[in-house]
């Protein structure tokens, strides 16, 4: 059973397409908040205050030098979280625009050729927010920079409250921590749209992040959150709450173990449809009407990881890497479903391993699984070193989709595709719950 928001948003597709593509914008949406001279946080000024804390330079010859002064910084680590004073969720809160009704100039960059908002530039402002956030809480006014650094480690969960995002409407992000471990930190961002005379809620986002060491060698704690009120409280929990369904996910992940007794029956079931009813054979396979086999459901990419598109640590910036993964994984649904996908949500994106500057980042999108017209993709990313041969996976990317009418069934032949399938069954069940 789908939720109501799931199917909001799914019959919201077709409207975006429409209201876009036939011209039917609405007039720019400049927030009153974001008249000139008012003190804001500008989107363009997250990176420069990040580069800031930690003491990096703008200048690619520069910031070698500023990231390898860093290691002087380990001896201003605590030696335990209790040596450090407790925050509350205000010291964190930010709240940061992105003007696109009140700065025209700054459309270009987040425009689509269809006049809608490229979401995978939201990803990397997301990404950001969610660093300079964690940073608010573990802020200390006696040190001149942070000895801390601190990297995305998984985004839990992004949900779409709506599908469309106007060009030429402000826009405002608001975030703030909501959890707190030894080592690690929760944030919780939310995205709104100035729009009719009123904001209302686009998306609502949870990152987690992880505190190391000036070296980015190990891990470093962080200062503790101390909940103020019920409502406080309230999101608290929800984030232990989010770190116990993790772990109970990673113990089920098919990696580990075999299937449930319900996955196998869906399995075989799949592979009985498949057969060949004229002759005995289980080498004999057909394609059932209105489907695609998963091995024809495929997109790849390969990205060069240049010094431009590094982070504040010297490596290839998490919101590149989910702008890229993002950006192919629309293409394949769209291709697949032969129309304009919307995206419904994010969930479950880890980053595995740093992707280092000059690294050759290959890029594998594929659709694993569908229902009516939704569209299930998966993105694995890896990095390929040329001297030694190596493969090795640095991110994996889970995204759903809606299209504008029925998508074909997506098949699996062997084991392997047959675990992706129930893999991605997993991921769309999550979503529409």
């Amino acid at each position: 059973m789908l939720s109501p928001r799931f199917l909001l948003l799914r019959s919201a597709a077709s409207v975006t397409t429409r209201s876009f593509c036939s011209g039917g914008v609405s007039k720019p949406g400049r927030a009153p908040d974001m008249a000139e001279g008012n003190p804001l946080l500008h989107v363009s000024n997250v990176r420069n205050r990040l580069r800031e804390i930690v003491g990096a330079s703008t200048n690619w010859s520069d910031h070698q030098q500023a990231m390898s002064e860093r290691v002087s910084l380990s001896s201003m680590l605590a030696k335990s979280q209790s040596d450090l004073p407790a925050k509350s969720m205000k010291d964190s809160y930010l709240e940061v625009h992105l003007p696109l009704g009140s700065e025209p100039q700054l459309r270009e960059k987040y425009l689509t050729f269809h006049n809608t908002v490229r979401f995978g530039r939201i990803l990397e402002d997301l990404d950001s927010l969610a660093v300079l956030i964690s940073y608010s809480h573990t802020y200390n006014g006696a040190l001149k920079r942070s000895p801390l650094s601190i990297v995305t480690a998984l985004v839990d969960k992004i949900d779409m409250r709506q599908h469309i995002i106007y060009p030429d409407c402000d826009i405002k992000f608001t975030g703030h921590v909501t959890w707190v471990g030894k080592t690690s930190i929760e944030a919780k961002m939310h995205m709104s749209q100035f729009h009719n005379g009123a904001y209302s809620p686009v998306l609502d986002a949870t990152f987690v992040m992880v505190a190391r060491d000036p070296e980015n060698k190990r891990a470093a704690y962080v200062n503790p959150l101390k909940p103020e009120g019920p409502e406080e409280e309230k999101l608290f929990q929800e984030g232990e709450a989010n770190k116990i369904r993790r772990v109970d996910l990673s113990t089920a992940s098919l990696l580990k173990v075999a299937p449930t007794d319900e996955e196998r029956k869906i399995v075989h079931s799949l592979f009985l449809n498949t057969l060949d009813t004229k002759t005995v054979s289980f080498r004999s396979r057909l394609l059932p009407p209105s489907s695609v086999w998963m091995e024809d459901a495929k997109l790849k990419g390969l990205e060069i990881c240049h010094p431009q598109e590094r982070n504040i640590f010297n490596r290839i910036f998490g919101g590149f890497l989910m702008r890229k993964a993002y950006e192919l994984g629309w293409a394949n649904a769209c291709s697949f479903g032969g129309g304009r996908p919307s995206l419904v949500a994010v969930d479950d994106i880890l980053f595995q391993r740093p992707v280092e500057i000059g690294s050759l980042l290959l890029l594998s999108s594929q659709v694993c699984y569908t229902q009516g017209k939704n569209i299930q993709v998966r993105v694995h990313s890896e990095v390929f070193d040329p001297l030694t041969r190596q493969h090795n996976t640095t991110n994996v990317f889970h995204f759903t989709f809606v299209s504008d009418r029925d998508v074909p069934n997506i098949i699996p032949m062997t084991y392997g595709e047959s675990m992706l399938y129930l893999d991605g069954k997993r991921h769309f069940n999550q979503t529409v719950e």
